[in-house]
């Protein structure tokens, strides 16, 4: 069974003219996707995940923030259209981290 993480956060905006929209993973799951991927983060510490919400799934990458201490989910324009979601807005998001499979308790 591949790592799996399901939360609900506030989709938000960062300032500035880009327009990236970021959900931060609540601490909770935050402290168990980095103890959980420990040896499996890339560079910068992000996590290679797959997300999807209401149904609309993408790959993407969770980015470390210092600030909160936790992790940021980016979310695409294409997946905020087709979710019909926006700044502001409480989302649930169901996060896969492929190829990593929870250890057997066996």
């Amino acid at each position: 069974m591949a790592l799996r993480y399901t939360f609900t956060a506030r989709l938000w905006l960062y300032p500035g003219e880009a327009g990236w929209h970021f959900l931060t993973v609540p601490e909770e799951v935050a402290a168990e996707v980095r103890d959980d991927t420990l040896t499996f983060r890339r560079g910068f510490g992000s996590v290679k995940i797959t997300a999807t919400i209401s149904g609309h799934r993408w790959s993407t990458s969770l980015f470390p923030d210092s600030r909160s201490g936790s992790y940021l989910l980016p979310v695409k324009k294409a997946i905020r259209t087709a979710a019909g979601i926006e700044a502001g807005d409480q989302v649930s998001v169901d996060v896969e981290v492929p190829g990593l499979e929870v250890p057997d308790a066996g």
